[in-house]
């Protein structure tokens, strides 16, 4: 049987259904999306990278694999938060976070070298790394818990 356009008596049960399967169905707690410390752990060397590898030019082979175990990992056993990160990119606050990293970065780096400080020894990198580090992953908990908190508010989610 072809559905007209003239055909409300149809369409108006079909979607009746539809509205109620959907709010049937089970909303993901904040439990389930957030993602899990060692994450950030991931996300924090990566972030220290370059000072790493400044420090430490030999270590570039344990950095690819970790960026591929990142990735991996991101695909497999963080699937279901895809989800969560896709909709933490579409934010303006984690661009904001994104732009305001690469500009600390390059900031501190110019500045320390204006006034005199520049980095120079395998130490000072390595304490920039951990500096990185420890501001990217403060950031990255910031903009998950402001994101889980706004899905709840907005009923995608559950607490």
């Amino acid at each position: 049987m072809q559905s007209t356009g003239t055909d409300t008596a149809a369409s108006g049960p079909t979607t009746g259904f539809h509205a109620v399967g959907a709010a049937a169905e089970v909303l993901p707690s904040i439990g389930e999306m957030r993602l899990p410390a060692w994450f950030f752990g991931f996300e924090g060397i990566l972030a220290g990278a370059f000072d790493l590898l400044r420090a430490f030019p030999s270590a570039w082979p344990a950095l690819i694999v970790l960026v591929t175990v990142n990735i991996t990992v991101s695909l497999t056993v963080l699937r279901r938060r895809l989800k969560l990160a896709g909709l933490l990119w579409r934010g303006k606050g984690t661009r904001r976070v994104a732009l305001a990293l690469v500009g600390l970065r390059i900031g501190t780096h110019v500045l320390l070298g204006a006034a005199g400080f520049a980095l120079v020894s395998a130490l000072g990198h390595v304490l920039m790394a951990l500096v990185m580090a420890g501001v990217t992953v403060g950031l990255l908990v910031y903009v998950q818990r402001t994101a889980l908190t706004a899905l709840v508010a907005s009923g995608r989610a559950t607490a």
